[in-house]
């Protein structure tokens, strides 16, 4: 009885190592993956971030653009109606002077005359000449 109780014991025992052996192992897994959790969470949280930088970085330059397209706006604004003063100028001295007015606001081209297409004049063959017809 002694024995089998012995023999019972080194079975536990060693049944015992071998949990203990098993949940080490899990245990090195489950902080395993808790740092490769930890490391996913941030490289998440910096691609978010440069995310964020990015696309305001873009908003800036929409803005950017934005503001540059006005400005450019009112430039070409300022150029029309100074054109439109010179114009107004150079008519008023025209008219001084008794010259017609060559200005117009409303200059028009004069349409392209399309040319005519030239007829093409049947040649007639000569007894020579070969018809490929």
């Amino acid at each position: 009885m002694l024995a089998t109780m012995k023999k019972e014991h080194e079975d536990t025992q060693i049944a015992l190592e071998a949990s203990h052996k098993v949940i080490a192992g899990l245990t090195e897994i489950g902080l395993s993956m808790s740092k490769k959790i930890e490391r996913m969470k941030a490289k998440k949280k910096k691609a978010r971030e440069n995310h964020m930088v990015c696309h305001q970085k873009f908003q800036a330059r929409i803005q950017e653009s934005e503001y540059s397209m006005q400005a450019q706006h009112l430039i070409i604004e300022a150029l029309v109606e100074e054109k439109d003063g010179f114009l107004q100028t150079i008519q008023g001295m025209q008219e001084a002077n008794g010259a017609p007015a060559p200005f117009d606001d409303e200059w028009e081209e004069e349409p392209e005359e399309q040319p005519k297409e030239e007829e093409i004049e049947d040649i007639p063959l000569g007894e020579e000449e070969i018809d490929d017809e």
